[in-house]
């Protein structure tokens, strides 16, 4: 490591996450490249398991109070401290101006969280960058106003597409504090994003790509019969993965057709959609995994045949970004099915590397039905996958636009 380059604090929502691998490979990526990093993450970790890449990161992780009342002292010591500041009172007349759209209590407890940022980051730290535009970005933003500093962001999906478009606008401008730059990992969200920025250079497109060298070389030989035929979907169980149309789905296959699917991922619906599976009597050609580390997802990747991800747009407005689970998918040579939603079509051209479907249950059946009778398309879309994924998907191109915005802004 380059001991020399300024060091630079990285704001997470949580630490670390099995749903989040994008992040933690490109911080183990950035850290290669050179870059001291510093994790601050805002909750505590829920997951049971850890994907190995988490273990590879060097970088020292602190938490803050994810609720201020739980440490009452620590968040009085740092507003205190930031008081004899003429920069807390800058920073405060931001934060109560966001208060007052946004009179929550998590508006509050992004503003103490920032407190204790500021006033615990180590002298020698040059930038901020914040993962999420949302509640990370915010907190980020209010440290940087108290310290002086530069700050930066990665936006995704959902905290792009649930959060107001006056705080994201605020986010992108120069005039009220916003970030140096922003990443995202889709074309989708970009030109979004790029309509409410004050310059659209502020705004890049990353893909977040895939780093094969954590893969093992796709399976040699599939499956080329129809006789049985195994779904995998792997994403949480929530509202905008589609997975309640894909359970409907399931029980409109032939009778005929000897299926099983599999589910990877946590989720707050789980215990829903097993009752549903249950009442629509398929609950036992269906196996709940629940939460599993990468090594578990991509060995259940190479014993399956088709990977299934019916994304769709929540109510709230919530959606998919460019799923990096399909990549992974790819990269096992598991044909695709999925649906055009967001980002999704900027991998994925259906007909050519899987197909996108409908998310209604009388498509994804019909379109599970058709790939369960015809395995050689199955093989052809793959390959289409991997070669798709290896041309124009792969980590390296992202993380070196990366690295170039970080370095811009720690040297200034």
């Amino acid at each position: 490591m380059t001991a020399q380059r300024p060091k630079l604090a990285v704001v997470v929502k949580g630490w670390p996450r099995l749903s989040e691998t994008f992040i933690a490979q490109e911080l183990v990526a950035l850290e290669q490249m050179g870059h001291p990093l510093e994790i601050w993450s805002l909750r505590f970790p829920t997951d049971k398991k850890r994907h190995p890449l988490h273990d590879r990161l060097q970088a020292p992780v602190k938490y803050l109070p994810e609720y201020l009342h739980q440490e009452p002292l620590r968040v009085g010591k740092a507003v205190i401290k930031g008081m004899f500041r003429k920069s807390f009172w800058r920073a405060g007349s931001v934060w109560f101006k966001d208060l007052r759209r946004d009179l929550t209590r998590n508006r509050v407890r992004r503003f103490g969280q920032a407190c204790v940022l500021a006033a615990e980051m180590p002298l020698d730290t040059a930038a901020l960058y914040a993962h999420f535009m949302h509640t990370p970005a915010s907190v980020t933003r209010y440290a940087a106003i108290l310290r002086d500093m530069k700050w930066g962001v990665s936006a995704h999906a959902k905290d792009i597409w649930t959060s107001p478009d006056w705080e994201k606008r605020e986010k992108l401008q120069a005039t009220t504090h916003g970030a140096e730059f922003l990443a995202t990992c889709t074309a989708f969200g970009a030109e979004h994003l790029k309509g409410l920025a004050d310059d659209p250079a502020r705004v890049a497109l990353i893909y977040h790509g895939l780093d094969l060298a954590r893969f093992p070389a796709p399976p040699e030989l599939r499956k080329t019969d129809a006789s049985r035929v195994r779904f995998l979907s792997v994403g949480r169980l929530v509202e905008k993965k589609g997975f309640d149309n894909l359970i409907e789905a399931l029980a409109l296959l032939p009778k005929s057709l000897d299926w099983h699917w599999e589910h990877i991922g946590g989720g707050g619906l789980g215990d829903a959609f097993v009752a549903r599976a249950k009442v629509l009597n398929i609950h036992d050609r269906i196996t709940w995994r629940g939460a599993c580390d990468q090594p578990e997802v991509i060995s259940a990747m190479r014993d399956s045949d088709v990977f299934v991800l019916p994304s769709r747009i929540a109510r709230d407005g919530d959606r998919d970004g460019l799923p990096n689970v399909l990549m992974e998918a790819a990269s096992q040579k598991l044909c695709i099915l999925s649906t055009p939603v967001s980002a999704i079509p900027e991998f994925i051209e259906t007909g050519t590397h899987g197909i996108l479907s409908d998310d209604a249950p009388t498509a994804l059946a019909e379109a599970m039905t058709e790939l369960a009778a015809h395995p050689e398309q199955r093989l052809a879309l793959a390959d289409a996958a991997y070669e798709r994924l290896t041309q124009h998907f792969l980590m390296a191109p992202g993380i070196k636009m990366l690295d170039e915005r970080l370095r811009a802004m720690t040297s200034g």
